[in-house]
Formats: structure tokens, sequence, C-alpha cells
């Protein structure tokens, strides 16, 4: 039986890069990533390589069966040099531990965004909706816009097999969210691109694109960002049950702003301004259910005897997942040595 097989990746556009895919069709195909070959493709137009040496490798690294067309899969690939090793744009490549002692759920907030007006779908052309406020977690066609897409989208991810564990609407009109949770970093980045991915295809039908960028509204205007806030434990979050585990972990996370700021996202600074939920981008702070924070401490977590997770707030809507896992585990795992 004939298949098809849509490799998936990252492009070398900065700072911020686009996913981009291309379809192979491979005969008696079961649905293993096994019988993923390598490929390659043209890395000069994907500001991946010069014209004069433009082969670049595309390795499998996840597979997902494709719900929106027969016979079809989703392979999310890594960028490798013609000599396979981690190309430059390879965020994936710089997860150096990855096990499944780090877990990660990440809260994708994005707009939809109308190619026809520029603007997200309920904003009026030269103005603006009302105040922030009735959208959020909304019902009803005054409050809840581009419903549809996200549905649909919801729909693919989970007949995809990917671990989508929610969706709601946003604080502003045509904003939205969906949260990916997986047990691993490479996991948890490989759920969260093929569902940006699967968001873009879909968006497609309805003549809507993706807004990823953190303050697509401008950064003056008295509306939130977008986020991608990073959750995560490790099992000494979980288990063992001491606060100075948790104090230790951000103490070092505000020793390591730079690091983190870093590849947390182009233009955050728009974002993290000390206001709507957020803390300063130059500045760190963490506490108990504190959403103007950098690391907000849920109060489960207090709840269940300082067992559980963090809350990093400052991740952008356009960070690389892969990029912001790795530099999560390097500190908290600094911390705790």
């Amino acid at each position: 039986m004939k298949a098809k097989l849509e490799y998936i990746w990252l492009d070398g556009y900065s700072p911020t890069q686009s996913l981009r895919s291309k379809t192979m069709v491979r005969n008696d195909f079961t649905g293993t990533l096994e019988e993923c070959p390598m490929w390659s493709f043209d890395g000069s137009s994907t500001l991946q390589a010069a014209g004069d040496d433009s082969d670049c490798l595309l390795k499998p690294v996840a597979i997902f069966p494709d719900p929106d067309r027969a016979s079809a899969y989703l392979v999310m690939c890594e960028v490798l040099n013609s000599d396979e090793t981690p190309h430059a744009t390879n965020g994936r490549a710089t997860i150096d531990d990855d096990d499944e002692d780090f877990w990660f759920g990440f809260e994708q907030e994005y707009f939809l965004w109308d190619v026809k007006t520029n603007l997200p779908p309920g904003f009026p052309v030269g103005g603006y909706p009302r105040p922030q406020g009735p959208f959020y977690c909304s019902v009803g066609a005054n409050n809840a816009h581009g419903r549809d897409v996200v549905e649909d989208h919801f729909d693919l991810c989970l007949e995809a097999g990917i671990n989508m564990e929610g969706i709601n609407a946003e604080v502003a009109a045509g904003q939205w969210e969906f949260q990916v949770f997986a047990k691993g970093a490479k996991r948890a980045g490989d759920e969260t691109w093929v569902s940006r991915y699967l968001l873009e295809r879909t968006a497609e039908r309805y003549e809507l694109s993706i807004n990823w960028e953190p303050k697509p509204l401008g950064k003056d205007l008295d509306w939130n960002g977008s986020g991608m806030h990073a959750n995560f434990s490790n099992a000494a979050m979980r288990d063992n049950g001491d606060e100075e585990v948790f104090t230790k972990i951000c103490e070092n996370f505000g020793k390591n702003i730079d690091r983190h700021i870093s590849v947390y996202g182009a233009d955050n600074d728009m974002r993290l301004t000390g206001l709507h939920e957020t803390q300063s981008i130059d500045q760190f702070s963490y506490g108990v259910s504190d959403r103007g924070a950098s690391i907000r401490i849920p109060i489960t977590t207090v709840q269940d005897g300082w067992k559980g997770r963090l809350e990093d707030r400052r991740t952008a809507s356009n960070a690389d997942p892969y990029k912001v896992a790795a530099a999560i585990i390097k500190t908290t795992k600094e911390a705790l040595a």
C-alpha cells in the first residue's frame, strides 16, 4: 500500500524559525519511524545552506498518523548537515540529556489572523473591539472568534495521538491557547511543533494564518501578549516533598536570566514589561500563585506537600520548545547538583 509521508522541519529564518514540509510516497509502509528514510532538501531555499553546497538532510525523529489525509503520516525531522552532524538551526540537538525524568507541559498561546484585514478575527477594520475581559474562556459570537478552526485543530491533534490536554479562548479577541504535555524534553518539543504545524495547515482552509508573535498588537496597547508558559518537573520535584528543592531551583533560574531569555522568543521585550501578568524582562521573581512573577509556584504544588511542578511564565509564544526545554533542564540540574 502506498503511503504519504509529510516530512516536517524548521528552516533557517532568524530570529524566529518557520515550519517547512514536503511529501514523500513510500510503498508497503506500515507506519513505523524505522521505515522513514533520511531525506535531503535544498537548504539554499530555506536559509540553511549556500547555493553551491545546498544539500541538507532530514532525519526522522517522530511519526504521527495524519488524520487529515488518507494513508498519510506526519514525520517530524531534525536538520543535519551533509556529513550528518546537527545543523546550526537544529534546536532539538541542543537537548543534551533527555529521559522521562523531566516532564513538560507547554501552554501555547497564539492569535488567529485574517489575511484579508491583517487583523485577528473579531477586530473591526480601523479600530479595536471592546477592552479585554469578556473574551477569556468565552462563548457566543460576540466574544468567541474563530472557534471552528480551533475545534478542528483540537480534533486533528487528538486523532494524531498528540497528548493535547486542553484548549481555551484567551483574553483578547481572536486569541486562543492549547496545551501539550509529554514526558521527555524531545517528545514535548516534537508534539508541540507538530501541533503548530497542524494548526497552520488547518487555518489555511479558513483563509486564516497564525500569528505567533508575543505582542502582535503593539507594546503600548492595553492587551495581553501571547506566551508559551513552560510547566516542568523532575522526580525530585514530584516526589521529595521538600520546599527547599523548589527554592534552590527558582534561585538558580534567577542567576541565569540571560540563558533563558536568549531562547525564550524574539521580541519578548514587548511582552515582558511588568504589566499584563508578566515580570519585566530584565528582572526575576518567583512566588506562590503569582502570575506577575517570572516563575509561578502553583498552589497545588504547595497543597500537595511541595510535590509538583513549576511554571516559567517568561516563555514567548514564538519560542522553540526544544531550546526552552534544554535551558530548563540545564538550570534545574545545576540547582540540584
